[in-house]
């Protein structure tokens, strides 16, 4: 690797996007932060958040935009694993030196085990779980909302509203959850019906810690509603201890909270991540540089029974 190479390394989300610059040396030069960047929901405004985070980071390093052709960037991105999405992100012209296309899960693995076997539980606005075994990938979940994603912040936030309308309709009794979210509308169940028409994950996941508030106070639809959270989440990790991918880290923006909520036979596999997505991928980044590769992508992507 030359010593002018720089190495960036993009976590995008569903909520956000974390960028981080760090010279050859490893030394950590700057950090931003933009919106959401899942592909799967649109690759313009995905890359538009990723060059924005980045050009932040070129500017904090007091460097600038002809810097670019000096990068290696690896860009971890939820809906990375789709293959129409990914195949799109392939295609697009980047301005690095190189480039290294991954899931925000994979890099998320890399980074809780610094390279080594293992697997981890994204617990954030989506979730799903992934493993680094023997050289190739394991997946399960992460599908997305409506019809997967169970036990995510989005998830939480689209059941809870469920449950309001259920109150409404006198089919599950008020409790103080769901009398704040009624609120919320106006107490209009009109209103939750048209917000949920244009609704993004990220707008349902703003209301999951309002459910966890709730639930740290006792509220029984919030208790129900992490109990739940917390099944899903078990589940996702039986199937990848079922693959043999161990040990296991929780991370994403909710895997504090649902630590506490999982079974033991979960948390007994569970090991505190060495590091997180953006650590992953300067780790990827820095595996580039030194091989001179001119890309990595997810390759043997199989779910929990492959």
């Amino acid at each position: 690797m030359h010593g002018d190479t720089l190495l960036v390394g993009v976590d995008g989300g569903g909520t956000r996007c974390r960028a981080r610059l760090c010279a050859a040396s490893g030394a950590r030069l700057a950090g931003a932060v933009t919106g959401p960047a899942n592909i799967r929901l649109g690759f313009k405004p995905a890359m538009i958040a990723v060059m924005s985070a980045i050009e932040q980071c070129l500017d904090q390093a007091g460097l600038a935009k002809r810097d670019l052709d000096r990068i290696t960037a690896c860009l971890a991105l939820a809906g990375a694993s789709e293959p129409t999405q990914l195949a799109l992100a392939q295609r697009h012209k980047y301005p690095f030196a190189q480039t290294i296309l991954v899931t925000d899960a994979q890099a998320a693995c890399v980074g809780a085990h610094r390279g080594g076997d293992g697997g981890v539980i994204i617990v954030g606005t989506g979730t799903i779980g992934w493993g680094e075994l023997k050289g190739r990938q394991v997946r399960v979940g992460g599908w997305g909302l409506p019809i997967s994603d169970e036990g995510s912040g989005a998830w939480l936030g689209c059941e809870a509203l469920r449950r309001v309308l259920w109150a409404h309709d006198g089919r599950v009794p008020w409790t103080g959850l769901l009398d704040e979210l009624f609120n919320h509308f106006r107490r209009e169940p009109h209103a939750i019906v048209r917000w949920a028409t244009r609704a993004s994950t990220r707008d349902y996941g703003s209301f999951a810690p309002l459910v966890v508030s709730y639930a740290s106070n006792q509220d029984p639809a919030a208790i129900e509603l992490m109990r739940l959270a917390a099944g899903h989440v078990d589940a996702l990790a039986a199937r990848l201890l079922s693959a043999d991918v161990r040990p296991l880290a929780l991370v994403g923006g909710l895997a504090d909270t649902m630590t506490q909520w999982v079974s033991s036979d979960t948390r007994v596999h569970l090991i505190q991540p060495a590091g997180d997505a953006l650590d992953g991928a300067i780790a990827l980044a820095r595996v580039a540089a030194e091989t001179q590769k001119p890309s990595l992508q997810t390759t043997d992507v199989r779910d929990a029974r492959g």
